[in-house]
């Protein structure tokens, strides 16, 4: 009895000091008018961009529409080189319109980086010899289009998003527990905007503590694990994992509602409540079936995989597994 309250004491220390530590990572620098960050596709390739309600338009990442038309190792520095080479040209408007947000960086991180609405890309696209320069432009529309629809009518980015996740061939059942799990995540972010926690870098704190807690991975490690640069790791996950992700997330809501959770600090507590309630079910799940929950598995083109065969003396094909 002595030793469990010893224990008791000690994981509760270890919780309070670990919600005084998130907290002081903390920073109140993203602007109150932009929100809905999201990732768009391009050939495969991913496009960060932020909704800004106040603008009612998109900002894209130039580096990323750099990478994705040059196929540059470093696209940081072509946009440098590139951004210096339009001000000796006196192109300095193009230049100046383009805003320094916060994005998620491929490390997980909260980064800033050089953004610029549709109007500026176009601008920055004519000076980018490449031949994929047209049918982005085509895809910029698109894109920019689709979002004004969106905010009239959300009905259309579900029946979009299912239609995208059938043409990239994930099964019926694999797409309801994705729309389903994406359900419950909206509650769950809609109940911490209305209780105190306004700022992405909060949501994304207290995203990572869910994760954490039920899969004994930081959502960075668990990309990792599935060898994901840039892209969407609910996208990739496989249906148990989007399973005790949802379980997470319902019980850490709940949890809150419970006790009235506001602001960051009392989030934190339920966020770790509700992961570690999930991170328990994982463990007697994996106990029953002997299959583990947290899979290398992903869903990325067969060009992003590594494309490598062995043959052995009998000339049969071993293929490595992803």
């Amino acid at each position: 009895m002595i030793i469990k309250l010893i224990l008791n004491f000690r994981f509760g220390l270890f919780d309070f000091f670990r919600i005084k530590f998130i907290k002081n990572k903390v920073s109140k620098t993203m602007p109150k008018n932009i929100e809905n960050k999201s990732i768009a596709i391009f050939e495969d390739k991913p496009v960060r961009r932020i909704w800004s309600k106040k603008d009612e338009k998109w900002y894209f990442s130039v580096v990323d529409v750099v990478r994705v038309l040059t196929d540059s190792v470093n696209p940081q520095v072509y946009w440098r080189v590139l951004k210096k080479r339009l001000l000796d040209n006196g192109a300095n408007e193009t230049v100046t319109k383009c805003n320094g947000l916060k994005m998620m960086a491929p490390d997980g991180k909260l980064r800033e980086t050089d953004t610029a609405d549709a109007e500026t890309l176009l601008r920055i696209i004519q000076s980018i010899p490449s031949p994929k320069a047209e049918p982005f432009k085509l895809w910029l529309a698109k894109v920019g289009y689709e979002r004004l629809r969106e905010t009239i009518d959300p009905e259309i980015a579900v029946n979009r998003a299912r239609e995208n996740w059938q043409a990239l061939g994930r099964s019926q059942k694999w797409i309801e527990q994705r729309m389903r799990g994406q359900e419950i995540r909206n509650k769950l972010t809609d109940y911490w905007a209305t209780h105190e926690v306004t700022e992405q870098e909060e949501f994304a704190i207290l995203t990572n503590i869910i994760h954490r807690e039920w899969s004994g991975l930081s959502i960075k490690k668990h990309k990792n694990i599935k060898k994901l640069k840039g892209h969407n790791l609910r996208d990739n996950m496989t249906e148990a994992e989007l399973v005790f992700t949802s379980l997470a997330e319902l019980t850490t809501r709940n949890v809150a509602e419970k006790d009235l959770a506001t602001g960051l600090d009392e989030n934190v507590v339920s966020a770790i409540k509700g992961g570690r309630y999930a991170g328990k079910a994982r463990n007697d799940f994996e106990k029953l079936t002997g299959k583990k929950v947290v899979s290398r598995d992903n869903f990325l083109p067969p060009a992003n995989r590594k494309k490598m065969s062995l043959r052995d003396k009998n000339n049969k094909i071993f293929r490595p597994q992803i």
